[in-house]
């Protein structure tokens, strides 16, 4: 039996005989003939019918939701599918995606073919559904969370919404900008809020981030803390394009294709698609074990300084219900831990030493605990 752990962005290897990952979770079959289902649940957000959103109810209607928003992207991003799921999964999960790569390598495009296929139903035109923020040294925190000017007519103070008032915003070069804008996005990830002039306004329910760095051009940045680190569902790095897939960018631009977006992907279908996800998705004991003794065997390795904490934990399980519900099952299997275990855990690590390497340190500690819980399940 092989295990191997891989970021999303890399290649990876095929496995010629099944692994006994995709066999056996809690003494039953990974692959069923007729998988159980929940009962069909009523959305618990209101007003979901009555926005011109698609109505979901169960976790086919995921899956079809999943599809056309991977078919969305995939329309104006080529040979980069295993992010795609990776940031449709955190986005489902209520999560905020890092993605360290090179310049060019297509994340503003991501970002916005993401955000275009969300539509916001007509008439509400104050908040829009894709924002991009550039950051630079010389960016101030009202630049992000926005202001208040003074109306001289109505003589009144007004606010006027910043960009983090969007439904996917990417932040372009988080890590370009010093700590006080930092900590204006960091209250804005955590708490869904932002506070200006000691007030407090609330960001639309779904929120999120898709923030980029540079892993080559370190001179002149500010390194994200620990705290905001933490705050990403995902790390995902990306790596340079296949020959084929670069093939096929250069035939795209070459036949430029205009899709006009679905008018039922609103915001509240993609809420009401979380609430299914978590309703209908299955967790074990076994999975909940699995994930308790991965961190502590990260807590107890010689070369981790500081591992993952427990809301990394509770933050998992949502993740790991999105992967299920992504690829067909109402359950989570140990293949969905091993999938996510480095874009989960591994940007949440310090090592002790600065030559080592996380992803690693996260292999090293997660085959074990993978392995032993499936011979648990097999007995």
């Amino acid at each position: 039996m092989t295990l191997c752990l891989t970021h999303p962005g890399e290649s990876r290897l095929e496995h010629n005989t099944p692994s006994t990952v995709d066999h056996a979770v809690d003494g039953r079959p990974l692959v069923r003939k007729s998988p159980r289902r929940m009962p069909r649940l009523e959305p618990v957000r209101k007003g979901i019918p009555a926005n011109g959103g698609r109505q979901i109810f169960d976790l086919d209607g995921v899956q079809r939701l999943l599809a056309d928003l991977t078919a969305a992207c995939r329309a104006k991003v080529q040979g980069r599918d295993d992010v795609i799921e990776m940031v449709l999964i955190a986005m489902l999960a209520d999560g905020h995606v890092l993605l360290e790569d090179h310049p060019g390598s297509g994340k503003t495009t991501l970002a916005k073919a993401l955000g275009t296929a969300i539509v916001r139903p007509e008439g509400d035109g104050a908040i829009q559904s894709f924002r991009r923020i550039q950051f630079t040294p010389d960016l101030l925190p009202s630049d992000v969370t926005g202001t208040t000017v003074f109306d001289s007519e109505a003589k009144r103070f007004d606010f006027h919404p910043g960009p983090v008032f969007a439904n996917v915003v990417l932040a372009d070069e988080i890590n370009r900008t010093g700590p006080k804008v930092q900590a204006a996005l960091l209250e804005a990830m955590a708490e869904k809020q932002v506070t200006v002039d000691n007030k407090t306004h609330a960001l639309e329910p779904l929120f999120f981030v898709l923030a980029t760095q540079n892993p080559l051009d370190l001179c002149g940045t500010y390194p994200l803390p620990a705290a905001q680190l933490d705050r990403f569902l995902f790390k995902v790095k990306m790596s340079y394009l296949e020959r084929e897939s670069e093939l096929a960018v250069l035939a795209c631009r070459a036949k430029p294709t205009s899709t006009a977006p679905r008018r039922d992907m609103t915001p509240a279908t993609i809420l009401a698609a979380r609430d299914v996800i978590r309703q209908q998705v299955d967790v074990s004991s076994n999975v909940h074990e699995c994930l308790v003794d991965i961190a502590q065997a990260l807590r107890h390795d010689r070369r981790v300084a500081q591992a993952i904490s427990t809301r990394c934990l509770v933050l998992a399980i949502d993740a790991l219900k999105a992967r299920a519900a992504m690829n067909g099952r109402d359950f989570v299997s140990p293949r969905d831990v091993k999938d996510l275990a480095i874009p989960l855990f591994s940007h949440r690590l310090q090592l002790k030493s600065q030559n080592g390497d996380t992803d690693t340190v996260v292999r090293d500690c997660v085959l074990p605990v993978l392995e032993s819980m499936i011979r648990k399940s097999l007995k």
